[in-house]
């Protein structure tokens, strides 16, 4: 059945994501990040175990935030034009997450981890703002 084409849309809408972009932001996983590398920072210059149990709590916390900030960047801003454009976007993200796991700062109390950590994320950002460009 056809709709009487007084009905059918007059101007077809194209757009790149499924929320208006400004929704979209690496600075998300970033500011996680720096408090991942200050909690490392704090946590060697402290001896007292409660504190830093607490400050390997929360570094975990803080970990899982910047995966999920990446993987909603990966799977819900990044399409594939950009993936095409940009080869090594796929791999990068995966660097970045997987330092943000078990084998990086989330198992790791070092400040030089958290800021290989900062540093992928700085060049997933700049793709990301390359993109808002286009």
């Amino acid at each position: 059945m056809r709709l009487p084409r007084f009905l059918a849309p007059r101007l077809v809408a194209h757009a790149h994501c499924d929320l208006p972009c400004g929704v979209y932001d690496p600075a998300q996983a970033r500011i996680e990040a720096e408090s991942i590398k200050a909690i490392a920072e704090k946590y060697q210059a402290n001896e007292d175990p409660e504190f830093r149990t607490r400050c390997v709590i929360i570094k975990e916390q803080r970990s899982e935030l910047v995966k999920h900030h990446l993987w909603v960047l990966w799977t819900d801003y990044f399409k594939p034009p950009h993936f095409e454009k940009y080869p090594q976007l796929h791999q990068l993200v995966n660097e970045a997450t997987k330092l943000a796991g078990a084998t990086g700062t989330k198992g790791s109390v070092d400040p030089a981890v958290a800021q290989q950590l900062l540093d992928k994320i700085d060049e997933i950002a700049k793709i990301f703002w390359e993109t808002k460009k286009s």
